[in-house]
């Protein structure tokens, strides 16, 4: 720990991110004062169980603390819960919060997280949801049920789980998406193709290559959506899963700089004692340069290690946050993990499994490196490919990917420069 210490640090936004910095302060011997600010009344709580065990009923919301009242008390926070920061004076050092009052800083965290997107026109419609929120997954919990008919406009990750757990309630779930094959942004076509199958064999409809117009309504409450050609969707209840924004809008006036996120160097500091972590933060990845914004779980915990760490040295011995990406999604009976990032790779190859078992593993590349690895059912086994990933290992042309000790056959060389179907 530098000697040069703040003595207060202050974190805004109390999820997975901000609850990782101030645990990780504590372990590595910070003792100065440590406030914890939450726009939530809630204790701190686990977002991706929105979408799975808490929307489907398997868990009740008590289940998703991240950690016990107790806990927390035993880290020592002025912890500031129900409070929003709405705006930051970087020059007096001050966080001015929704009830009016006003907290300092010498170090500053902004893990604020990201909010969902809406469609326009519909903030306060009845029957029109987004998931993002503890509030946001039991209203639409109440929805699910037979006989109840949903739609789902975007096939990302959470509206894809979202289906699952819909149609496992016996719910009628019709699936709109602007992309040509869902998922395929993620995934790519193949293993996307793949995913819509699965879908459609548990009875989701998917309506593909179709923007959403408008979201109708009737009465006062949404009843379908108007689709861009003129077709029309009828529904009882309308999810919308488009994406999210970070939550930079209160600090509109405070010179951190901010554009998709608050916009950090490669070690997470955004400048005047100002750090980022978790949905929010922008940062260049070292070995790329390529400036990005993950709204991952793991990455927004492993954030908050990285910021705590390099609070305490200080921003000249501050290390550059170098992560291998990782996600998980539950969809039914599969389990999918990424590695990396999938997203723009042009080059995909099935090194174990295949399409047809529904289970396996696939590297991704681009400009000639593995840039990702991601599994169906296949978790140890897409384990082992993460080296390749953190490594940008060459792309395989004449050869099979590295030897990976107890995989299975890999197709022949000749398969490795183009896609196997």
């Amino acid at each position: 720990m530098s000697a040069a210490a703040p003595s207060r640090v202050t974190v805004v936004g109390a999820s997975a991110a901000g609850v990782s910095v101030a645990e990780a302060l504590r372990r590595d011997g910070y003792t100065g004062r440590l406030t914890l600010i939450g726009d939530e009344p809630h204790l701190p709580y686990d977002r991706p169980p929105l979408s799975k065990q808490l929307l489907s009923g398997a868990w009740e919301a008590d289940r998703l603390r991240l950690r016990s009242a107790e806990a927390l008390d035993a880290l020592g926070l002025d912890l500031r819960l129900g409070a929003a920061a709405v705006a930051l004076d970087t020059g007096a050092r001050e966080v001015a919060l929704a009830d009016g009052s006003r907290v300092g800083y010498d170090a500053l965290v902004v893990a604020t997280g990201a909010a969902a997107r809406r469609l326009p026109g519909t903030d306060g419609v009845a029957g029109v949801h987004v998931l993002r929120t503890l509030e946001d997954a039991l209203e639409l919990r109440e929805e699910l049920r037979p006989g109840r008919r949903l739609v789902i406009v975007g096939a990302g990750f959470v509206g894809a789980e979202a289906a699952a757990v819909a149609r496992e309630a016996g719910t009628e779930v019709t699936m709109v998406t602007d992309a040509a094959v869902p998922l395929a942004d993620a995934l790519g076509p193949d293993l996307g193709t793949m995913l819509a199958q699965v879908h459609a064999e548990h009875g989701v409809r998917i309506v593909a290559g179709a923007p959403v117009d408008a979201v109708l309504t009737k009465d006062g409450r949404a009843s379908g959506v108007r689709l861009a050609d003129g077709r029309a969707v009828e529904a009882d209840a309308v999810l919308v899963g488009i994406g999210a924004r970070p939550n930079t809008g209160w600090l509109a006036a405070s010179g951190v700089p901010v554009g998709d996120g608050v916009e950090c160097d490669a070690t997470l500091h955004a400048g005047a004692g100002v750090w980022a972590a978790g949905d929010v933060a922008s940062w260049p990845h070292p070995r790329t340069g390529e400036r990005i914004r993950i709204e991952h779980r793991a990455n927004a915990a492993e954030q908050g290690l990285a910021v705590a760490h390099n609070i305490l040295a200080g921003p000249e011995h501050a290390t550059p946050f170098d992560p291998v990406p990782y996600v998980w999604s539950d969809q039914y009976d599969l389990k999918i993990q990424i590695y990396g990032r999938p997203r723009g790779c042009d080059q995909v190859h099935i090194v174990e499994g295949s399409l047809a078992e529904r289970r396996l593993t696939a590297l991704f590349g681009r400009d000639g490196r593995v840039r990702a690895a991601a599994g169906v059912n296949m978790p140890r086994a897409t384990r082992r490919y993460r080296p390749l990933v953190a490594e940008r290992a060459p792309w395989p042309r004449t050869a099979d990917p590295a030897p990976i000790p107890g995989a299975r056959q890999a197709p022949s060389a000749d398969q490795v420069s183009g896609r196997e179907a």
